[in-house]
């Protein structure tokens, strides 16, 4: 069993309402691996930057978003997390947001998890990102978690 650190998109995508083919097909697919996997076969984390971000949203199904949310256990943020951000920004490893796409994968990295699932394909699960990904957190000492998607995490990963 592995740690799965769960980035904002997941429970979003849960609850999502858009009925597009894509987002539909990402909602499925968010579900299933929450239901059928995620808790039967890894440990599931977070942090209060992904409650955060779920809190200031306004969009349907919020309070349904933070009730999944409950039970994931809440990884702490310590100072060493926000210099590994703004190394990473320094490196331009993800837009200049300190509490974005950055602080997902410092707090996911500083932790040691084993996957950041996300559905951030633009600035996370992005293959063409990873290997510079890698570098920097080599040059933290830090180990770099698998960046992807709940389809790639169906049936156990």
């Amino acid at each position: 069993m592995g740690t799965v650190y769960i980035e904002t998109t997941i429970p979003s995508f849960y609850f999502e309402v858009r009925s597009d083919p894509e987002s539909a097909a990402r909602r499925t697919w968010t579900r299933e691996w929450w239901d059928e996997y995620g808790k039967g076969h890894f440990d599931l984390v977070s942090s209060q930057a992904v409650i955060d971000e779920l809190s200031r949203g306004s969009f349907p199904g919020r309070d349904d978003v933070l009730r999944l949310m409950k039970d994931v256990e809440l990884l702490p943020i310590v100072g060493e997390i926000a210099e590994i951000v703004n190394v990473y920004l320094a490196h331009y490893l993800m837009p200049n947001d300190a509490v974005g796409d950055a602080l997902h994968l410092a707090i996911a990295s500083y932790h040691g998890c084993d996957h950041l699932l996300t559905w951030n394909c633009k600035h996370l699960a992005n293959a063409n990102k990873y290997r510079h990904m890698r570098r920097v957190n080599a040059m933290l000492d830090l180990v770099t978690p698998n960046l992807v998607t709940p389809l790639e995490l169906l049936q156990g990963g």
